[in-house]
């Protein structure tokens, strides 16, 4: 019994320390070549916990399936806090996409 609980907890713990591996938290960045080069800035996202956009607005993994600027215009992706209230809007292109 104490053998199995050992190798679950080992299990969580790699699950765990591999999607750490992948996030994207302060001081990392993630960019898309979409209409321009896209970055993402975990430093300027640092105050909000992963689960506040994950996994409702965006799936955890990089990708950019379905996330287009009409989406985000209707509060999807991105714009779902950056909707010119809570945040800057999307429309304010060089924000986010860089030359």
């Amino acid at each position: 019994m104490k053998k199995l609980l050992v190798v679950a907890v080992l299990m969580v713990l790699m699950v765990v320390l591999a999607a750490s591996a992948f996030a994207v938290g302060p001081g990392k960045s993630l960019e898309w070549e979409k209409g321009g080069k896209v970055v993402f800035s975990g430093d300027a996202h640092k105050a909000f916990k992963c689960a506040e956009c994950h996994p409702a607005l965006f799936k955890m993994k990089k990708s950019v399936d379905g996330m287009t600027m009409k989406a985000m215009e209707e509060g999807k992706y991105c714009g779902a806090c950056h909707n010119g209230t809570k945040a800057f809007s999307v429309k304010e292109c060089a924000k986010c996409h860089k030359k």
